[in-house]
C-alpha cells in the first residue's frame, strides 16, 4: 500500500493473519463440541481446570466473570463432569473438582484439539518451537503493557456471550455453536466482557 511504511503493512498482514488464525482456531473447537454435544465453553472450562480449582481464580483463568463461572460451574455438574466442593482451609471458598467423566472428556478434548491444530498440521518440532517462543515473547510484552496501564482498553478484553437456552447461536466468527439443552444456559465463543 502506498505511504504505509514497512513496519505498518507487517502490522497490518499480521492482524489479519492472527484474525484469521484465531477464526480457524475457534471454528475447529466449536465444531468438536457441536460433535460431542457440548456447549463450545466447556472446552475452555473442561482444559483449564488441571486441578481442584477456585471458582474466582477457574474465572480469572477463563477471563470471565463470576456469574459466568457459576453458570458454567453448573451446567458441568449437570451434566456429572464436575463437582463443587468446600476449600479445604476455607470452607467458604468453593472449588470446582473434575469427576471421572469430567477428566475422561478433558483428556479426550485435548488430545483431539491437538491434532485439528494449524500447527500440528503445517509445522515440524523446530517450527513449533519457534512459534512457542514467539508466542510467549508476545505474551510477556502484553503483561509488561497491563502491569504499566498502558492500553487498557475494556473494548479489547476477551468476551464470551451468554444467551437464553434456543436453537443454534451464530458467533461474532459467523459460526455456530450446538443448541443447549433443556434448562441450561447456551454459552458461544464471542459476546459478553468479563469483569476486570
Amino acid at each position: 500500500m502506498a505511504g504505509e511504511s514497512r513496519t505498518e503493512q507487517l502490522n497490518a498482514e499480521i492482524q489479519e493473519c492472527v484474525f484469521e488464525l484465531t477464526g480457524a482456531i475457534i471454528g475447529q473447537a466449536e465444531r468438536l463440541a457441536q460433535r460431542l454435544g457440548i456447549p463450545a465453553i466447556f472446552i475452555k472450562a473442561l482444559t483449564t481446570l488441571d486441578a481442584p480449582m477456585a471458582m474466582k481464580d477457574l474465572g480469572k483463568r477463563m477471563h470471565c466473570d463470576p456469574s459466568f463461572v457459576t453458570s458454567v460451574a453448573d451446567m458441568l455438574e449437570k451434566r456429572g463432569l464436575a463437582r463443587r466442593e468446600a476449600h479445604p482451609g476455607d470452607r467458604r471458598i468453593k472449588n470446582l473438582i473434575l469427576t471421572g467423566d469430567g477428566s475422561e472428556l478433558k483428556r479426550r478434548l485435548e488430545s483431539e484439539l491437538a491434532a485439528r491444530m494449524p500447527w500440528s498440521r503445517g509445522l515440524n518440532d523446530d517450527e513449533r518451537a519457534q512459534l512457542l517462543t514467539l508466542i510467549r515473547k508476545m505474551l510477556s510484552a502484553e503483561a509488561l503493557t497491563d502491569d504499566a496501564g498502558i492500553g487498557g482498553d475494556a473494548a479489547a478484553r476477551p468476551v464470551t456471550a451468554v444467551t437464553a437456552a434456543s436453537s443454534k447461536t451464530t458467533t461474532q466468527a459467523g459460526s455456530t455453536s450446538p443448541p443447549a439443552f433443556a434448562g441450561e444456559v447456551d454459552i458461544t465463543v464471542g459476546a459478553t466482557p468479563a469483569a476486570s
